[in-house]
């Protein structure tokens, strides 16, 4: 089990920006990937980004060209850094690792973007 802790979450304006943080807490092996998956109100989990160490990330077609997924080796953390927010952005966004373990995710954080 890999446990994972996101935070950085919170309400801002629409035309914001947020970053939020997916801190690993525990070792990883050499090859995993990391997700990012957003949950609107009342509707169901939807895939948003992905990262993997030595290819290239990947985005829904709904973020393309506003979120941008990185990873901080130092930190052992992975952000997903959010721009140009809209009101369609919120709702709980929650981290996965997955890699020869299986599984993981983290709490959530929620996003709220309103005026």
């Amino acid at each position: 089990q890999v446990r994972l802790a996101e935070s950085g979450g919170g309400l801002v304006q629409p035309g914001g920006s947020l970053r939020l943080a997916c801190e690993v807490l525990d070792t990883l092996p050499s090859v995993y990937t990391i997700d990012w998956y957003h949950q609107p109100p009342g509707e169901q989990r939807e895939w948003v980004a992905y990262w993997t160490r030595g290819g290239s990330p990947q985005y829904a077609d709904s973020v393309k060209g506003r979120f941008t997924i990185s990873r901080d080796d130092a930190k052992n953390t992975v952000y997903l850094q959010m721009n140009s927010l809209k009101p369609e952005d919120t709702g709980v966004y929650y981290c996965n690792a997955a890699g020869a373990w299986g599984n993981s995710w983290g709490q959530g954080t929620q996003v709220t973007v309103s005026s």
